[in-house]
Parts: structure tokens; sequence; C-alpha cells
């Protein structure tokens, strides 16, 4: 920070004070609030201290780490926002720095610094972050004449102390083992120590394909209006660059009373059906980004909405509606909050900073162009990246099935695949994304999150949607310019990493059918997966 710029943000601070008063008190403590930390049951708020000022500040470097979809800035931002006025309204010091303000765009420690030095504070409190990157520029951060402490966000299910008595770093930890010890020891869907039903899993019940009978029964979507004009104009006059389309209004929930809004409207409208089509895709239905899902993710991410609030309610809808809801539909919702999210993070956790440089498949392919605006000729990849691009949002099965697959067979470099699942998706922040993308999705990782790749032909696509209809590849063709593009790569991926995966006992038998392969139509799959992978950009 240049003294220039340090004199000038100063003089700001002094405007600011004539201005909202908050800077004539007398400061003890300084709290920070980083924008995924918007948690109203915080016990930080159970009482009101007139010395303590808690700080919200909308970011450059949080708007620029990566290039976001606009969407997800301005979910966040709005999102901000509202829980600095809530706080205000609770009777709380607050000071919400927003984008156009000069002092936004210091580093978040020289900002801390400069806030400490002008109140002459005692103290300075933060929550501990959730990504790798905060936590370490705070951890960082050194202050003259000022007491440094962190506290827990209060928010996840695992205390964070705990996590290494179920991760190990470089040693793969199974999703359904630690899924189980969950469920138990947090008396989740449990009857007298048992799983409720006799049975912990019931992932084999939920993956039905939507017929065509059953797409006037997607529910519609549940959107919001919220405003954003003033949050996007901040943006654009920052030059903040961003992709992605953007509305009038943001249709995400940004406070507290949307989120439960939405909640009540998925275990109404969503859970009922939510496990037996939750693999699902297509294209047949102005719902279909949609579905039956339930995108909280945002709200839950950002802490608007607590994982065990979300898993009661949805629990005692359950217990309500025994007679619409089964027993396979909660079991499989719960599954991806007290299991998938929670191990997720610990894999994170125990894996931090080298899970970030992991390449065990020594993928450095470039990510193609459709992924910025989606014009493929492939109408799966077509669908799923559009409606990520249209939404800031795709479901579970199209970013692991369909974008994730696709990058995994076509060796695309893990760091762009990570770059750009952080920066599309309006729930993606680090310590979630990452291993669901280079552990998940792409087997960098060499196993810890997966235990085999997650990879599939145009078959799986097919078998779990309506993408290859109409398509302008067929999807039963390997060979020839018309055929499926993920057919032939499928193979490749097989037959260039048979020193891996060969002696995988979960995809053994793929390996026995590519030896029983007529030689002939084997050449000319791996030479047209050849093709392919010289003309990415041209599907």
């Amino acid at each position: 920070m240049t003294s220039n710029t340090a004199l000038n943000v100063a003089n700001q601070i002094h405007v600011s004070c004539l201005r909202s008063n908050i800077f004539n008190m007398s400061i003890k403590t300084i709290r920070l609030i980083l924008g995924d930390q918007l948690n109203a049951s915080h016990s930080w708020y159970k009482t009101k201290n007139y010395d303590v000022l808690y700080v919200i500040a909308e970011m450059y470097q949080e708007a620029t780490y990566v290039k976001h979809h606009v969407q997800k800035i301005c979910a966040f931002f709005a999102a901000m926002q509202a829980f600095a006025s809530a706080l205000d309204k609770a009777g709380h010091n607050v000071l919400h720095i927003k984008l156009d303000e000069e002092r936004s765009q210091l580093p978040l420690n020289d900002l801390i610094a400069l806030l400490c030095g002008h109140y002459q504070a005692n103290y300075f409190e933060y929550q501990r972050p959730d990504e790798f990157r905060l936590s370490s520029q705070l951890e960082s951060i050194k202050l003259n004449h000022t007491e440094i402490s962190m506290v827990e966000t209060e928010h996840f299910i695992l205390p964070f102390k705990e996590l290494e008595r179920y991760f190990t770093k470089g040693k793969s930890t199974r999703m359904e083992i630690f899924y189980r010890k969950m469920r138990q020891r947090f008396n989740v869907l449990m009857n007298n120590g048992a799983p409720i039903g006799d049975q912990w899993n019931f992932d084999a019940d939920n993956r039905n394909k939507l017929k065509k009978t059953d797409i006037p029964n997607i529910p519609e979507a549940l959107i919001f209006e919220n405003d954003i004009k003033d949050i996007l104009a901040r943006i654009d006059a920052r030059g903040v660059e961003y992709f992605g389309e953007m509305g009038e209004t943001l249709l995400w929930p940004v406070t507290r009373k949307q989120a439960l809004e939405l909640l009540d409207y998925f275990c109404a409208e969503g859970l009922p059906q939510f496990g037996r089509f939750q693999d699902s895709m297509t294209a047949d239905s102005p719902d279909a980004w949609s579905l039956y899902h339930s995108r909280l993710s945002f709200a839950i991410n950002a802490k608007i909405l607590s994982p065990m609030q979300v898993i009661n309610r949805a629990i005692q809808e359950y217990e309500c509606n025994t007679h619409s809801i089964s027993l396979a539909q909660i079991e499989g919702f719960v599954r991806q909050i007290i299991g998938w999210r929670e191990f997720i993070r610990g894999i994170y956790w125990a894996n931090m900073p080298d899970y970030s440089e992991l390449n065990e498949l020594d993928a450095k392919n470039d990510l193609p162009s459709y992924f910025w605006n989606g014009e493929t000729k492939m109408r799966c990849m077509q669908k799923s990246l559009g409606q990520s691009l249209e939404y800031s949002y795709a479901h579970h099965i199209q970013r692991l099935m369909v974008i994730g697959n696709f990058c995994l067979l076509a060796g695309i470099d893990p760091d762009q695949v990570d770059e750009w699942y952080l920066g599309v998706y309006i729930d993606a922040i680090e310590w979630v994304e990452m291993p669901n993308t280079r552990g998940m999705c792409q087997f960098a990782d060499g196993g810890l999150v997966a235990s085999k790749p997650y990879t599939a032909s145009g078959s799986y696509i097919n078998r779990m949607s309506d993408y290859c209809k109409g398509c302008h590849y067929a999807v039963k063709e390997k060979i020839g310019d018309e055929a499926c593009p993920f057919n032939s790569l499928y193979w490749h991926f097989m037959q260039r990493h048979k020193d891996k995966f060969g002696r995988n006992p979960r995809i053994g038998m793929v390996y026995r059918n590519l030896e029983k392969m007529d030689n002939s139509l084997r050449d000319k799959t791996l030479d047209r997966a050849e093709w392919v992978l010289n003309n990415l950009d041209h599907l």
C-alpha cells in the first residue's frame, strides 16, 4: 500500500465518520465477518456490545481472485448487504464497506490494520475461514497494540478440531464409512443404534430417468426478485471482470427469510421425488435446471442456513408425510449434507495446501472455449454448460457425469477445471469445490476422495437424460465423424491409463471388454479419440 493510497483511505474513513457517526464511537473490538459467514445464530450476536464494531466488506480481492460468474458476485454482495442491515436493525454497530469505496481495494490485512489503527482497537477478532487461502492470509496479519483472536464459525456439524480423528493427510477415507459414523454420532435417521429401515444407503433406489409422463409434474422453480442494480453498478464501475448471464433481478435467496421460504418449498414440492430423480437430466421442461433439487447450497455455504437446521426441517417433513415421502428420498437428501458435505470439508483441510497441486493423471489439455459460451455441438455439454452460464448452477450429475466426465476423459488441466468450477457456480467456495472437482470429478488426487475414476461413455448420459435426442452426434457410435465424442474418449482414457486402473476391481470389467473388442474397431475408436483430443475446441 503506497503512502498516497493510505492517506486517501484514511481521509475517506474520516468522511465516513461524519456521515455515519460510527467513527465517533469508542471501539475496543473489531470483528470481521467474511462473505460466507452470514450466520445470524452465532454467539457473537447474542449480546449487544456498544464498543464492538462488526466489519463486512465487499472486497476487490474477493471479487477477482478468480473470474466469477456475475450472479455469484452479486449474490454474495447482496447477502452481505442484507446481513449488515439485519445486524444494524438488531442494535449492533456495523461498518459495511462497499466496493465503490477506495478502502475496498486494499488487501484484507491492510484494511484490517487500517481500521484497527484508526479506532486504536484493543482487539481484533475473526471467525475461522473455510478457505485455506483466507485462513493463511489472516494468520499472517500483524497489528501493533491490537490483540488478535480467532473463534469458530459455529456452523459445521463436525467441529474443526475433530477433523483429524476422521481424516489423515494423504490417506483415503471412504465417504460411506464416514457417513455412517456421522449418522450414529449425531443420531440422524437412527432407531436404537440402527439405521431406520435397517439400511444405511438407498442410493440404488434413486437412479430413475424422467419419463415423458414425468415431465409435466416437475415443480415450478421458486425464484426471488432481488434488486441488484446498485451492486452491479459498483462491480462495473470497479472494472471487475466476470462472465455468465444476469437478468434484471437476482433469483437466489440472499436473506434468512428467503432461504427459509425456499427450504419450506423444497420440503413440500421437491423432497417427495428428490432421491428418485436426483440423477436425472432433461431439456424438455422450463424448470429442467431445478428439477426436484433444493437449490439451498448457496444459502448453506454462505451460512445463512445451518446444515442441521436444513436436515431437521427435511426430516420433520418426512415424518409428517411418510405416505408421500419414502425413506429413500429423505435418506438421499440427508446423505448429501451430513455425509458428503462434511466429508468433503474433512478431505480439504486434511490435505491442503498440497491438494491444490495434485495431478495424478498428468492432465495438461486446455479448457475448450465453449466452457465460456456453451457453443458446442455436443448437446449434453451445450445444455449443462448453457444452464451453468445462465443460472450459475447445475446439479451434481451435470457437474460430475457430464461436464466433469468430459474434462476427465479429455485430460483437461485440473488447475483450469478448478478455476472454472470455482468461478461459475454460485455455491462454489474452495473448500467444497476443490475436493469435488480435483478429487471426485478429475481423480487428480489419486483416489483420496473416490475409489475409481468417475468416467462414462455416452450411453450413461443417454440412460439418465434426453440430451442425446436431437444431438449432432450419434450416441451409439464409436467411430466416424458423427460418433459421440464421449464414446471414443472413454475407451482412449481407459487405454492410456491401463497401468493405473487395470487392476482396480471396480472397473476390471471395462478392461476385459476392451480386450474382447474387435482389433479393427478398437484401433479406429482410439484413432477417433486422437482426433477428438486434437480438436477439442471444435466439437
